[in-house]
């Protein structure tokens, strides 16, 4: 069977990924990424994608002598395989930052990426679930530890907007049931705390007593699987698609749809962006802002009602 390109390209990545680790030069930045920096286990994994993917297209041109038309040919050919203009501009972000790592750390004299933009492409903004769909995704009924594990992740994600990788790493004390709220480290290692609603404390509460009879000794994860250790993102990607079909959620449900719902219907019902963004921990109101999918018009309304100068004068 012939390769398409995205096929081939992938084999060659998985190959460009086993040499990683020979670099000595990536994977110095790996484990600066890693160590220094404090970067998720995910977003090094994310960088090492990326950068494999440079190292495929090299090929036997070493990185010192890179320079800035075969960057902007590899880019070419990414684009020609089907990535996207967001995929190609993250990917050039990591080979910017392993550039800036070898400039300072081993004295390499350019940064070929400098001033290469990724092909634009159109904004697509992930679907929400409306609030019957939500409801209707939240009506677990069964029975046993797995059934109780599930509807407090589902509960939790839809409650407090959090990221999967997030929830994966919560702790057993980081929520506060008397004050209703839960801390979550999110990206960048900064900490967060966050509302919970009352729903969600009750399924975490009912999740809680079965999750005794789990729980491998020492570990303090709040959502264990059945081994009874840490519950792998993996496997909540599963369980909500599956629980969507049971449930007779027509839509293709994954974690962040449910994190895009939760900041949609607080900020339909509230509209203050500020406090959505705070809650979800953008360090941006620009990311939210679109995160959100608010539109100019509700801009636009807020302007004239609360700036004195938009105040129109009636002829």
């Amino acid at each position: 069977m012939t390769r398409t390109a995205p096929e081939a390209g992938g084999a060659a990545q998985s190959a460009a990924r086993g040499a990683l680790q020979s670099n000595p030069l990536v994977a110095g930045f790996l484990s600066h990424l890693a160590h220094e920096r404090r970067l998720s286990r995910n977003t090094v994994d994310g960088y090492a994608r990326d950068l494999a993917a440079l190292l495929e297209l090299a090929g036997a041109t070493a990185l010192a002598d890179l320079r800035p038309a075969q960057l902007r040919r590899f880019v070419a050919q990414l684009h020609a395989r089907g990535l996207s203009g967001k995929t190609l501009a993250r990917m050039l972000s990591a080979w910017r930052g392993l550039f800036r790592y070898l400039a300072r750390d081993h004295g390499f004299d350019q940064n070929p990426c400098v001033g290469l933009k990724p092909p634009k492409s159109a904004k697509t903004l992930p679907r929400a679930l409306s609030p019957d769909e939500a409801a209707r995704l939240l009506e677990i009924d069964g029975d046993g530890a797995l059934a109780a594990r599930d509807k407090a992740i589902f509960e939790l994600f839809y409650s407090s907007g959090l990221r999967l990788a997030e929830l994966t790493g919560l702790g057993l004390g980081e929520v506060d049931f008397v004050a209703g709220t839960v801390r979550v480290t999110g990206k960048g290692s900064k900490t967060r705390v966050v509302p919970v609603g009352a729903p969600a404390l009750a399924a975490l509460r009912d999740w809680i007593g079965e999750r005794r009879s789990l729980a491998a000794e020492g570990e303090t994860a709040m959502f264990l699987n059945r081994r009874g250790t840490q519950l792998s993102a993996r496997t909540i990607q599963q369980r909500l698609a599956a629980w969507a079909v049971k449930q007779g959620v027509s839509s293709r449900v994954h974690p962040h749809m449910l994190r895009h719902s939760f900041a949609s219907h607080v900020l339909q019902s509230s509209g203050d962006l500020r406090a959505v963004q705070e809650m979800l921990g953008h360090a941006s109101i620009s990311t939210t802002q679109v995160y959100t999918h608010l539109d100019f018009q509700h801009l636009a309304k807020v302007y004239d009602a609360a700036h004195p100068r938009a105040k129109r004068k009636k002829a």
